[in-house]
């Protein structure tokens, strides 16, 4: 390959998706420095990576293997989807508050220009969608290209684009995404989960607007940078890697309806700790 590579995987459902991913990138991923590098960190796998997912609502919805739990799962969903944590970001008039540069919630659903009103781009996706289903036009973007430039830590999701085919018949909505830098192990597996929720409130919208039944079709997710950091290899390999042999496919995820209530019974819980963040 001339230059950093381009890996695609296809798969049934979230966790087989992510985990293929994860396989591919290990074994054919280029060896890159980061900017986040410590002397002794080996140089990172990194690849462009395109993560087609056929059925997102396919079970099993939910991988083992990503470094988190349940309840930080539900946080993240309600992050995204809600804007459980919009409070917690900056305000960018003021040089002194060192809040977050941004949410995903608060640029897609608030997306502010200096001296205009926020706009809500997904509604305005949803709108154009129950309007015309076959137009290209219905995406909403991140990068604020005024501040993002310069600023410490500046979104890595940079779009979301949706479509709407079969209208005569069964209408699908399919959804690309993109992502300029993701941490394939420590990230994007709660991003991919979080945006095919996205992605089923947008059609249950659309459903709305328009008087159709529009069914959730497949996702794309795209990533400029999809690496695994240098510093993390040990455990990536031990947990990851080495968890390939040790169990089947089945022992290494959970299907979403067997640990759906628990999710949800974290929610008042989330949301009390998302409440005190920033006091």
């Amino acid at each position: 390959m001339n230059g950093i590579p381009v890996l695609k995987v296809e798969a049934d459902c979230i966790a087989r998706a992510w985990e293929l991913s994860l396989i591919e990138l290990y074994e054919k991923g280029g060896r890159v420095k980061t900017q986040y590098d410590k002397p002794e960190d080996p140089l990172s796998r990194d690849a462009t990576m395109i993560i087609t997912i056929t059925d997102p609502s396919q079970e099993p919805l939910i991988h083992k293997d990503f470094p988190g739990g349940l309840e930080d799962l539900q946080e993240y969903v309600m992050e995204v989807c809600d804007g459980i944590k919009d409070h917690l970001v900056r305000d960018p008039n003021d040089p002194t508050d060192t809040r977050w540069e941004y949410t995903y919630h608060q640029r897609l659903f608030a997306y502010t220009v200096p001296s205009c009103p926020p706009v809500n781009q997904i509604e305005l996706v949803c709108r154009k969608l129950a309007d015309s289903p076959f137009t290209r036009r219905a995406q909403a973007v991140t990068w604020q290209v005024w501040q993002d430039n310069d600023c410490y830590d500046p979104a890595c999701l940079q779009s979301i684009w949706c479509r709407i085919t079969g209208e005569d018949s069964q209408p699908t909505l399919s959804m690309n995404v993109r992502f300029r830098s993701n941490d394939a192990y420590k990230a994007a597996f709660m991003n991919i989960f979080a945006l095919t929720e996205m992605q089923r409130r947008i059609a249950a919208r659309v459903s709305e607007l328009s008087g159709q039944s529009i069914r959730i079709g497949r996702y794309c997710h795209m990533a400029d940078s999809y690496h695994i950091y240098g510093s993390y290899f040990t455990e990536f390999e031990g947990r990851f890697i080495g968890g390939l042999s040790r169990r089947t496919f089945e022992q290494r995820t959970i299907r979403y309806e067997d640990v759906r209530e628990i999710m949800e019974e974290a929610r008042p819980a989330i949301l009390e700790k998302a409440r005190s963040m920033g006091k």
